[in-house]
């Protein structure tokens, strides 16, 4: 299978963007503007991230933070989101956590703190 790339500008691999868009109440050509409009919002609030909020992923091209559960409705509001994008958005970023366990071995971690957290991913 050829690589998939997600939407430019974004942290998220291209799988768990296919999957997301999958599962979502939005279509891929909204959930890829959303996530590069989401990027730039989270992007500009890295330094805030890191003091803040427990980094479970430091990677060259992205960090995965975990966050309180009303965090993306935080984000929504604060960018103007519905409910479904907002929705779609936060479950696209648990998946690419959720991926990046498989691949390292720490799947099930992630999954027991996504039970009580969310992620964000933020590129760099």
């Amino acid at each position: 299978m050829a690589d998939v790339s997600g939407p430019q500008d974004s942290p998220i691999d291209g799988q768990v963007f296919m999957l997301a868009s999958a599962k979502a109440s939005v279509g891929p050509q909204r959930l890829s503007e959303l996530l590069v409009r989401v990027q730039r919002d989270l992007g500009d609030r890295r330094g805030a991230y890191r003091r803040e909020f427990e980094r479970v992923v430091d990677a060259e091209d992205r960090e995965v933070f975990l966050v309180p559960t009303d965090h993306w409705e935080a984000v929504g509001d604060r960018l103007e989101l519905d409910r479904r994008a907002t929705e779609a958005i936060a479950r696209t970023h648990a998946e690419q956590l959720r991926r990046i366990g498989s691949r390292t071995d720490r799947r099930e971690e992630f999954d027991t703190a996504l039970e009580i957290r969310e992620a964000v991913v933020v590129g760099r």
